[in-house]
Order: C-alpha cells, then sequence, then structure tokens
C-alpha cells in the first residue's frame, strides 16, 4: 500500500518534505477533513488496534483533525511516525521515510568495553518507573543535539500512551539519580524507538543493551529506530527501504510480545541481559 493510501485511513492530507520524506500535517483545517470512526475508539489493550475504517466520521466545517493518543497508534501500526520543527513549535507532522531505521534484535554490536560496563552494573537499570524523567531527558538536548522535536503536544501525548500502557521506559540510575535511558511505543512485537539521553558515560548505550535484551526474551520482532545516524550504525542499526519495512511491521504487530518477561519492578542485572543477547 502507497503511503498516500495508508494515511488515508487517518483521513489526512499529504505533502512532501524534504530528503524524500512524506509530511503529513497533523492538525489541518479544511471543509472536507474526515476522522476515521476507528480513531475515536480506545484499543481494549495494546494488542487490540482498531483496523481500518470503512465509514469514515465526517467533521463539520472549519473543524481540524487534532492528534489524538488514538490516531498516533494507528498511525505507528501504518509505519508512521510524529514530529516537530523545534521544542517552541506547538505544530506536528507525520514523517513516512523511504529508507528507515531499525536495529536488527540479532545483530546489536556490544563491544568488550560496553559489555564490561553492562557487566559491571556501574548503573541501576529500570524500567517505566519515571517516564517524565525520561521524556524530559531526552527533550533537554546535549553537546552533540542541542535541540530536539519533543514538544509539549508530544510529551503529553506519549504520557497518555504511557498511562495506557503502550510506551515504556529503560531507565539507567546511578547514585539514586537518573542519568539515561530511552522510551518508545510498544504495538504487539513492535518496538517503536523514539529518543534517548545520557548525562553520565554510556548510560544511554547501557539502556539500549537492555531494551533489545528485554524485546528478544520477550519475543519481539521489530525494533524501529526511524532513522540511522553514524552513531547508531556502530551499534547495528542499518537501513531498508520502506516496502521491506512495511512487510516487516506487518507482521510484528500481529505477534504477541510482553515487555514485562521480567518483572517490571525488578532491577536488571548487566550479566542477565548479555546472556539474553548470547
Amino acid at each position: 500500500m502507497r503511503a498516500d493510501e495508508r494515511i488515508g485511513t487517518l483521513g489526512i492530507e499529504i505533502e512532501k518534505g524534504e530528503a524524500g520524506h512524506v509530511l503529513f500535517d497533523c492538525q489541518l483545517p479544511t471543509a472536507n477533513c474526515q476522522l476515521p470512526t476507528a480513531c475515536c475508539q480506545l484499543p481494549a489493550s495494546p494488542l487490540d488496534l482498531p483496523a481500518p475504517p470503512h465509514h469514515p466520521l465526517p467533521m463539520s466545517q472549519g473543524q481540524s483533525l487534532e492528534i489524538t493518543p488514538q490516531i498516533l497508534l494507528r498511525a505507528y501500526s501504518i509505519g508512521m511516525f510524529p514530529m516537530a520543527e523545534s521544542a517552541d513549535d506547538p505544530s506536528l507532522f507525520w514523517v513516512d521515510p523511504e529508507q528507515r531505521g531499525i536495529f536488527p534484535l540479532d545483530g546489536l554490536i556490544v563491544s568488550k568495553s560496553l559489555a564490561k560496563v553492562v557487566r559491571s552494573d556501574r548503573f541501576e537499570v529500570r524500567v517505566d518507573q519515571d517516564f517524565d524523567g525520561v521524556i524530559l531527558g531526552c527533550a533537554g538536548g546535549s553537546a552533540e543535539r542541542p535541540s530536539t522535536w519533543i514538544n509539549e503536544r508530544i510529551r503529553k501525548l506519549y504520557r497518555d500512551l504511557f498511562n495506557q500502557g503502550f510506551v515504556h521506559t529503560v531507565e539507567c540510575y546511578q547514585d539514586g539519580a537518573l542519568v539515561g535511558g530511552l522510551y518508545g511505543v510498544m504495538i504487539g512485537g513492535a518496538f517503536f524507538g523514539e529518543s534517548m539521553f545520557h548525562t553520565a558515560r554510556d548510560a544511554s548505550k547501557v539502556a539500549l543493551v537492555h531494551l533489545v535484551a528485554r524485546l528478544r526474551k520477550a519475543g519481539a520482532l521489530l525494533l524501529d529506530t526511524q532513522f540511522v545516524t553514524p552513531h547508531l550504525m556502530t551499534l547495528g542499526a542499518i537501513e531498508i527501504p520502506r516496502e521491506d519495512y512495511i512487510a516487516q511491521l506487518d507482521v510484528a504487530i500481529g505477534c504477541t510480545a510482553n515487555f514485562y518477561v521480567w518483572p517490571k519492578d525488578e532491577i536488571m542485572p548487566g550479566r542477565v541481559a548479555l546472556e539474553a543477547l548470547a
């Protein structure tokens, strides 16, 4: 299915962006805007996604299509994700890259030095304990990334999805302080990585190792990174064509994977994470 056909299930119009990306305004005030009925339904569980609707629900003239957690889930399930131009820009747009970044779950590159850090338990690794701390850390920027796209609307949307059990975090603590972590959306056996941060060396890498270990143990099939950077390539990320990504996505979201294959409140030893990657 083409990008315009997939986005048609969301009732959103298309515009072309740079670098071959397809951009979708998430709030287009149009007279003919239609909101899919399925997007008004709250999924009963992370595995109960609404199917593409057959009978869209018309909206009144002049009304804008506001992105909701349900629309966000539907977008992920058809291969799209939202971004903002900057943290100060309240508007959002959908992105559908022609080349998609993924981490093959059997292809994470863990160097000897990184394995040593993971095994040392320098960081106390937990999951789903401090969503707000993680997303604020990701939104804060760094020397390598002075600005981010995480605006207030994104923080609220993903907080809502966290409350519903669709968003998860992996967090690294040192001396009781959150010093690194990541967050993403999980649907079935697909994990859509959104962002990561660190204030202590190697903390985000350790979080990634623990994420991949957890996903493999859970039986997940896909770890989406959206884009590939030189840094992510050193850890095993690759690019695949959009069509191949959609094929993998369709299989992954149809399978069952339990993010809490290791208990939510359990501190994960690095040794256990490395054993899961062996």
